[in-house]
């Protein structure tokens, strides 16, 4: 199966401050894995270093076979990386269809397009010239999925993207975050929400003190997840 994204041995600073110590993560291609652990732990920080916005002190980052020597925001998209950040980043002052235009960009061909984008969220469709950032919270969450979708990419680095929001939406972006999984798009899912995870992840990385802890398959209960945050992420 191929690797879509690899980080070996990884070491990043803010500034002076260490957050990640000799990180190894790998997502496969179709993969849908959950980076779970608790606030601090450095799961952001992951999705930073891979966009280039800390300090890469030592360590190695691969975009599939591309070697990212020197991580820039752009550079992961254009091996078929994206994020959805935490805190949507929905551009002010643009239409809903003009924050989706943004997603398609860099151009590549694939599935996705504003149609396709607004038959997985006809909410969109409805609000198509409205400004994205007069959407309600769940809505911009969507809508910064949609943008993600529109670079047609192999994999979706997903950052918190339940927080806020209340339990119908998470509800509503399980089911989403599982058709667009079940299109071959793989999924690295960083989040809190055990439930969510459940529902979405097939694999659990366990962070805790910057590093991942534990690996493995994710059983079919909230409550093993919910025992395995108490008792293993300290």
């Amino acid at each position: 199966m191929t690797v879509l994204l690899k980080l070996e041995q990884v070491n990043a600073f803010y500034g002076s401050a260490h957050i990640l110590y000799d990180l190894d993560l790998t997502v496969k291609a179709g993969e849908r894995v959950a980076l779970i652990g608790r606030n601090g732990v450095g799961k952001t920080t992951v999705v930073n270093t891979i966009l280039g916005l800390t300090t890469l002190r030592s360590g190695e980052i691969h975009l599939g076979s591309y070697a990212l020597k020197k991580p820039r925001p752009y550079v992961a998209a254009q091996h078929s990386v994206v994020v959805v950040p935490q805190g949507r980043r929905i551009v002010a002052n643009l239409s809903v269809e003009e924050n989706l235009l943004l997603g398609a960009a860099v151009g590549r061909d694939g599935p996705w397009n504003v149609p396709e984008v607004y038959k997985l969220f006809p909410i969109l469709q409805e609000r198509a010239h409205t400004p994205g950032t007069a959407l309600s919270g769940g809505q911009q969450q969507m809508l910064a999925v949609g943008r993600a979708l529109m670079a047609n990419p192999s994999l979706i680095l997903l950052d918190e993207p339940t927080e806020g929001l209340a339990p119908v939406i998470v509800d509503q972006l399980a089911e989403i975050f599982n058709k667009v999984a079940d299109q071959g798009t793989a999924l690295l899912l960083i989040e809190q929400n055990m439930s969510l995870v459940v529902r979405v992840a097939k694999r659990y990385c366990a962070m805790a003190k910057g590093a991942v802890v534990a690996q493995g398959p994710v059983e079919n209960t909230r409550d093993s997840l919910l025992n395995l945050e108490s008792h293993i992420l300290v």
